[in-house]
């Protein structure tokens, strides 16, 4: 019921303050995990492991757009490029959390230092206009003279 959101916030209350396990598998591993050394911790760090997959997953895709970007000049990867699917569907929902302010500050910082286009239809606008900008004012010039 918890997890289908079906409890009452009272309902929920009341069982943390008890101290209910919801989730009896993590409430083990977190038991165990307490009890490594800082040597097992050093050991797991030094050969990267993961201590947080969510954030591991996010830096393997910002890894593999920065790859993307470097072979193909941009970060707008099209979620039906089948090559590029998985990856088209990471930039997508990156837009979209971005969009409900829902995307870290640190996260924006890394995007945006690699040139990621929150508004692709904006920036292909943007770079449309630019481009036309500078050809009309380049034939103006030209006409003055």
């Amino acid at each position: 019921s918890h997890k289908r959101n079906t409890l009452s916030s009272s309902r929920i209350q009341q069982l943390n303050s008890v101290g209910f396990i919801w989730d009896p598998l993590e409430h083990a591993w977190n038991k165990h995990f307490d009890t490594l050394s800082s040597n097992q911790i050093e050991q797991l760090n030094s050969i990267g492991f993961a201590w947080d997959e969510n954030e591991y997953v996010w830096k393997d895709k910002f890894d593999e757009l920065c790859a993307f970007k470097a072979k193909n000049g941009h970060c707008n990867v099209s979620m039906h490029d089948a090559q590029n699917k998985s990856l088209g569907l990471w930039v997508n929902n990156q837009r979209a959390l971005h969009k409900k302010n829902a995307l870290s500050s640190n996260r924006i910082q890394q995007l945006n230092s690699i040139g990621f286009a929150w508004d692709p239809l904006e920036h292909a606008w943007n770079k449309h206009f630019d481009h036309a900008w500078k050809e009309k004012f380049t034939q103006l010039c030209a006409f003055k003279t």
